[in-house]
């Protein structure tokens, strides 16, 4: 029998009880009822809910395109940015060799682009594909999101001037709306293939969708696997209201309790840089999703032991506003095992012999006692190995337990009224038809 994501709150101790974990925990269970009958806020957007199912019979296309892909070329650029980027670069950079790019064996690199607006970022990426026989993925449910729909417009001409327009039209691929919007025109006009981006399911929710599997299964990786990894995370979840054998119960009851104890502030750590991204979606899905009405916890991340010669001096002795959640991840891939020197001028004869997993592990656990010494409280989720089934059962586990935690705040989970600000003035400061007016009034506070 396989083993699960688990949750460890024992180091939450002396912040909150375990009467209280359990109470809210129990208590929470009711917003499993209230996703399953759809009867909350947000409730037109619950399609990621039954996804593990509901995404199978797409399966087979989506392995067919990657295929394509990957013979027609030997890089893809993916475009998007926020939910329509971060969960698929999450996936790939935590299950794919650090570098590959640099092995001599045959590759296909996965590049994003369209998630900033950085000219040099551009500059250089298009320099990159004089050289390259490339594809694109172009995801936008709207088709004028501006940072990915100036990048598509800059590489859709690159690519028509470098293989002719019939050519990259079989390279170009659209995830986008079934119906309408910019991109699906596009799409329509020029002949690209497509993938539709479902109604009932928002960016932070999607890298169960085309939006993150396409480029996931570009890259080589097993998408099957990662989708059994979140259905069995779905089993153990969606309807179980026992809080003690429910993970994400637990954990959103926790997180919500040192909120409520003075800890507004989650940091998640991961102790390999393979979990950077990973870190990186989950910032965005909780942030996003709980950030609003003046409450949420502000996510944050670093990266272990890296930032504990950085960041750890502030998270060991700064202000006490903050709390972890830790992922530890029992068994690497690789195996490493430190020499014995002869002269030890090191002084690090002690460890030979030792796998180096060894001594991350116990800078792991050395790592949590001196936190939790300083007055930090630490939730750990353990998961037997970083591979596509446990990420599985990492995305669903983190989507599920944000809808709680969002209900517990009472705010809409799904939705980002707050996104749209910065937009109209950007639009206002371009002089983009309409906000002519506004953008006069913004000049002046320049």
């Amino acid at each position: 029998m396989k083993e699960n994501l688990s949750v460890n709150l024992k180091n939450t101790a002396g912040f909150i009880s375990a009467e209280e974990i359990s109470s809210l925990s129990s208590k929470s269970a009711a917003h499993l009822d209230t996703l399953n009958a759809g009867t909350g806020q947000g409730n037109d957007f619950l399609g990621w809910l039954t996804l593990p199912d509901d995404i199978l019979p797409q399966i087979d296309r989506i392995e067919k395109t990657a295929k394509h892909l990957r013979n027609v070329s030997d890089t893809t650029v993916v475009i998007g940015i926020g939910g329509s980027y971060l969960g698929s670069r999450a996936v790939i950079e935590s299950l794919s060799h650090t570098f590959a790019p640099l092995l001599k064996t045959k590759h296909h690199d996965i590049i994003f682009a369209g998630q900033n607006i950085c000219e040099d970022y551009l500059a250089e990426l298009l320099e990159l594909l004089d050289g390259r026989n490339y594809s694109v993925i172009a995801i936008s449910k709207s088709g004028t999101t501006t940072e990915p729909a100036i990048a598509f417009r800059i590489l859709k001409d690159h690519l028509e001037k470098k293989v002719g327009k019939l050519a990259a039209a079989e390279r170009i691929i659209a995830v986008t709306d079934a119906s309408k919007g910019a991109l699906r025109t596009m799409a329509e006009t020029n002949g690209y293939e497509t993938f539709i981006i479902p109604d009932n399911i928002g960016g932070r929710f999607s890298v169960l969708t085309p939006v993150g599997l396409l480029p996931i299964a570009v890259s080589g990786i097993d998408i099957r696997m990662l989708i059994k990894g979140a259905k069995s995370m779905e089993e153990i979840t969606r309807t179980n209201k026992d809080a003690g054998s429910n993970p994400a119960l637990l954990y959103a009851a926790a997180r919500n309790l040192l909120l409520q104890n003075g800890k507004p502030v989650e940091i998640m750590v991961g102790f390999t840089p393979k979990l950077h991204f990973f870190a990186e979606w989950w910032k965005q899905l909780y942030g996003e999703s709980e950030g609003k009405d003046g409450k949420g916890i502000f996510p944050a991340s670093v990266d272990l032991t890296t930032d504990l010669h950085s960041m750890g001096q502030y998270i060991q002795d700064g202000q006490r506003i903050l709390f972890e959640t830790v992922i530890s991840v029992k068994s690497p891939k690789g195996k490493v095992t430190i020499p014995l020197e002869k002269d030890d001028s090191d002084q690090l004869n002690y460890l030979a012999g030792r796998r180096l997993s060894d001594v991350n592990h116990n800078a792991e656990a050395g790592t949590t006692i001196a936190h939790h010494d300083g007055n930090v409280p630490i939730i750990t989720l353990t998961i037997p190995a970083l591979d596509e089934y446990y990420v599985g059962q990492m995305i669903y586990f983190f989507e599920i337990a944000c809808a709680v935690s969002g209900y517990i705040l009472e705010v809409n989970p799904f939705d980002q009224p707050g996104v749209e600000a910065y937009k109209k003035n950007m639009f206002a400061l371009l002089n983009k038809p309409g906000f002519e007016e506004a953008g006069k009034k913004l000049r002046e506070r320049i």
